[in-house]
């Protein structure tokens, strides 16, 4: 395994705050670059959620931005889906500091984290995606926020299937971040990677990687298997690897577990993949 270094990073800013990200660096030249967006129900967490697979793909050579995004409920749908894919243009315009190189650019997105990146892979040119809400200057010119590939782990990819199982089991927590976040059910409807593909308003389908749990109980597991079979059926390319026994956030949970280890190699194979 390689070594790696780390920074934090201000991509943009509002209202004089910044938003960091914080970028690993692989000594020497990267071979990609994976721009990371976390979980937490669009309500909490940062940038270091996913230290496990950030420092997991750095050793091996690939370069990562995990980025901070504005949350609910002081921030509602849609700003993070803007601040990400702003944090895709940003990352591919300094692709060469942030990996040494140019190279191919890829997402990977855990549990809410998976609605904003896959939204972004689906729909990377949309106007609402890359409408500016803040001051922003010049410093995503000439880039775009299209995806080489993506990796979606245990991600939420049909919020309104998602609110209402949650709404079913009357399970509190999430039902109170889906309040936070999504302004109604029609947001989660226009805000919904499965419903993007089913309505044929995909304008990019980057090949795809999904990681799931089968005893996830924020999110049903077969939720993966339908829209992997959607994203197959619109003619993209899309790998499926479900981890009998694990729950919801396992890797980030448990990075030394026998199963958390496979999905890392998971993980780096996919993306070695992409690259030969």
């Amino acid at each position: 395994m390689g070594t790696f270094s780390s920074e934090d990073i201000a991509y943009r800013s509002f209202d004089g705050r910044p938003l960091l990200g914080r970028a690993y660096r692989p000594a020497g030249t990267a071979r990609a670059l994976v721009v990371e967006v976390h979980g937490g129900a669009w309500t909490s967490g940062d940038r270091l959620n996913n230290q496990p697979i950030h420092e997991a793909l750095a050793a091996h050579g690939i370069a990562v931005f995990a980025l901070d995004f504005r949350m609910a409920p002081a921030h509602a749908y849609p700003a993070a889906v803007r601040d990400v894919n702003f944090g895709i243009r940003w990352a591919r315009a300094r692709c060469a500091a942030l990996a040494g190189a140019v190279c191919p650019v890829g997402g990977l997105g855990t549990s809410s984290g998976g609605q904003l990146l896959g939204l972004n892979a689906l729909r990377p040119d949309d106007p609402l995606h890359t409408q500016p809400d803040a001051p922003d200057s010049d410093e995503t010119r000439g880039a775009n926020a299209r995806l080489d590939f993506a990796i979606a782990c245990w991600p939420i990819l049909d919020p309104l299937a998602r609110y209402r199982m949650a709404k079913a089991k009357g399970i509190a927590n999430l039902i109170t971040a889906h309040h936070a976040f999504w302004p109604d059910e029609a947001a989660m409807a226009q805000g919904n990677p499965r419903l993007v593909l089913e309505r044929g308003e995909a304008t990019a389908l980057p090949p795809l990687l999904i990681i799931q749990g089968e005893a996830d109980e924020n999110v049903e597991h077969q939720r993966a298997d339908e829209f992997a079979a959607a994203y197959r059926a619109a003619g993209a390319r899309v790998e499926l690897a479900k981890f009998p026994g694990e729950p919801h956030n396992f890797v980030a949970k448990s990075p030394a577990a026998p199963a958390s280890l496979a999905a890392l190699e998971r993980m780096r194979r996919f993306i070695d993949a992409q690259l030969l």
